[in-house]
């Protein structure tokens, strides 16, 4: 029951699906919430693979006109609040500044230049992966979108217990005082249980894996330790990664 609740608990955080119900947000519940990252993040892409699937198959709709739809659905799925992470962050780590007036920079509601050309970058070029993706989307293609937010998910929960706090404060402060790394111990069975059954998920997984290492390091470089912001870039820049990942698959292997 309270691993439920942590996935109701991580719905009402992380997606804009709307659940009125009240949890207790004590450590217990919200070291569940950690726990269930990866199934949050694969119950978003299963909705993102139906979703193609139904406008490709059951729907007039033009190949453009579903992906434009399958993009609007992932920024719309999420309330935006990785993007958010995603254009603080830029502004922050674009002002070349030290650690310290960096985290100041997260903290401004105010969203500057550098914040509003990451965001176009990111959401154009996530555009043009799935619009090809979709225009040659094949049954592993459904698998592999599916996989997406299921990895990057797995890479927040990780990143968060794994790398020190920049600040004593904010959402990623409180989900990680939660928990320990024991919580991360059902991880690999999701990994490992999600390759089994879709061997063709492992260069996503591979892809995932070098972010994250990638990603451990520039934060504590760059920024001093994770954030909430921070996260959230992380999670985005990931899906990013994947999204990219897939659509050279259907260039180079799937074609």
């Amino acid at each position: 029951m309270k691993f439920l609740r942590g996935f109701l608990i991580g719905l009402q955080f992380f997606t804009a699906i709307p659940i009125s119900k009240q949890f207790p947000m004590d450590k217990e519940h919200l070291k569940r919430t950690i726990q269930a990252f990866p199934l949050l993040g694969l119950f978003q892409g299963l909705i993102y693979s139906v979703l193609l699937f139904i406008l490709l198959e059951y729907t007039p709709f033009s190949h453009l006109a579903a992906a434009f739809l399958l993009w609007i659905m992932t920024i719309l799925l999420s309330g935006g609040i990785h993007l958010d992470g995603w254009m603080d962050t830029s502004d922050a780590y674009f002002s070349y500044r030290d650690k310290v007036k960096r985290l100041e920079i997260m903290k401004d509601p105010r969203t500057g230049a550098f914040g509003v050309i990451s965001i176009i970058v990111l959401l154009s070029s996530r555009f043009l992966f799935i619009y090809e993706i979709t225009d040659n989307a094949s049954l592993n293609s459904f698998i592999l979108i599916a996989a997406i937010p299921f990895f990057s998910k797995a890479l927040m929960g990780v990143l968060l217990l794994t790398v020190p706090s920049a600040k004593q404060e904010g959402l990623g402060y409180l989900f990680q005082k939660a928990a320990t790394l024991k919580a991360l111990r059902i991880y690999p069975v999701y990994l490992l249980a999600v390759v089994i059954l879709f061997p063709n998920t492992w260069v996503l997984l591979a892809t995932a894996v070098v972010c994250f290492f990638f990603a451990r390091v520039k934060v504590v470089k760059w920024f001093g330790g994770i954030t909430g912001d921070v996260l959230g870039a992380a999670v985005e820049g990931t899906e990013l990664i994947l999204w990219m990942t897939l659509w050279l698959l259907h260039y180079f292997v799937m074609a």
